[in-house]
């Protein structure tokens, strides 16, 4: 049996993966993010055998699995989404109430970070970005703000950007989530080209399973599930998948009450037909 996991992240759904196929399994994790991957290497010591990581973005899954020499496999995992462990390091700009660099970048190899977007692009396409990754209502006026606060010094600060965002929209009594939460998101997924590698990712993975074989994609906002129920109903209208889940499942209130970060999850599911 062999199982692919295409976001390996801190090693959760690995080690519960591993602990029931091993021994004669074999689990095949991929991530994006360097330092991820050697913080789950720890996690998951004890099951060398049966585990292989590549440092690698999940929509190169076809490529992968050819220079592995592995054909189908028998089960795929995707959690979406930025980790806990990144948000919790200042230093990798992804939190909105620590201080750190405008980064954002899931592999650090690459140019591209959150600094150059907010610092370089035009307002338009400022405004274009939140808009579509952010569905933030107040887009353009928080763009119109980050060009004027910009042309003083650079924006350099994940507090300093939030700062911008929060001052730029209409004051409420009530925010069930901070004010600058989908602009960061919405940089986020610019800068890792996140959508388009999603819809690649799936793609490839359902190409790669075996007959009977599940894929379970787990996302936390409305942009990246759309495109999930999307390509699972191309799938089934093509006969290669059928779907599990009518609707996503999502977190009961036991659940979000010990772990509120999973209070957006939903989570839908696909097998692959025997055809």
């Amino acid at each position: 049996m062999t199982i692919l996991d295409c976001t390996l992240g801190a090693g959760g759904h690995a080690q519960e993966i591993l602990k029931r196929i091993t021994p004669g399994g074999k689990l095949i994790a991929i991530d994006q993010d360097a330092e991820a991957i050697e913080n789950a290497k720890e996690r998951l010591k004890d099951f060398k055998e049966s585990l292989i990581i590549v440092n690698d973005n999940f929509k190169n899954v076809g490529a992968i699995l050819k220079e592995l020499g592995i054909g189908k496999v028998n089960g795929a995992v995707f959690d979406l989404g930025v980790s806990s462990e990144q948000l919790g390091l200042a230093e990798r700009g992804f939190a909105i109430k620590l201080e750190g660099p405008l980064d954002m970048r899931m592999d650090k190899s690459q140019q591209l970070s959150a600094y150059e977007l907010v610092n370089k692009l035009h307002k338009e396409e400022l405004s274009k970005i939140f808009k579509e990754y952010g569905e933030e209502r107040y887009h353009e006026r928080i763009a119109k703000a980050i060009v004027l606060e910009r042309h003083k010094d650079p924006i350099e600060t994940t507090s300093r950007l939030a700062q911008i965002v929060t001052r730029s929209i209409p004051k409420r009594g009530f925010y069930k989530i901070h004010p600058a939460t989908r602009v960061f998101q919405a940089l986020r997924i610019a800068v890792n080209k996140e959508l388009e590698a999603l819809e690649k990712g799936i793609e490839e993975t359902v190409d790669s399973l075996e007959p009977g074989a599940r894929i379970c994609v787990i996302s936390y906002h409305s942009l990246e599930d759309r495109i999930v129920k999307n390509k699972f109903k191309d799938f089934k209208k093509q006969g290669k998948i059928d779907i599990l889940t009518k609707k996503p499942l999502v977190p009961e209130f036991e659940e979000i009450k010990s772990n509120p970060r999973s209070r957006s999850a939903k989570l839908r599911a696909a097998e692959r037909r025997q055809n």
